[in-house]
């Protein structure tokens, strides 16, 4: 059995999923701080991508970093500061199983977010 990497968006600020926001995973090396880009995607309606964003042979051991494009998210649901007080939202985790299911969810609004391992 092989693990996967997904995630889920919410829209706490309006209390909905947060649909059509984009986001791109990273891979890091932290011994020499390389980073490769491994994809670029939005969220569907239900703030989840199509899609496991890793999967099968492409899910490893490692550090990754996901980039939530907040900013651009919520200047399209509402009128923000500018420049707006959160812009890119980056959360860097570890996957050390690979035959894991790692769910990283996030919470978010214009002033404020929040994340964890989910499930």
């Amino acid at each position: 059995m092989t693990g996967k990497l997904t995630t889920h968006v919410l829209d706490t600020a309006h209390g909905k999923p947060a649909a059509q926001l984009y986001l791109e995973l990273w891979q890091l090396v932290p011994e020499t701080g390389l980073r490769s880009q491994l994809l670029q995607t939005h969220t569907n309606a239900d703030g989840r991508t199509a899609a496991p964003l890793l999967a099968e042979e492409q899910f490893r051991v490692g550090v990754y970093e996901l980039i939530f494009f907040v900013g651009d998210y919520f200047a399209q649901q509402t009128t923000l500061p500018s420049p707006a007080f959160l812009n890119r939202v980056p959360i860097q985790f570890g996957i050390a199983d690979p035959a894991a299911h790692y769910h990283v969810p996030l919470l978010v609004s214009p002033w404020a977010y929040s994340t964890y391992r989910g499930s």
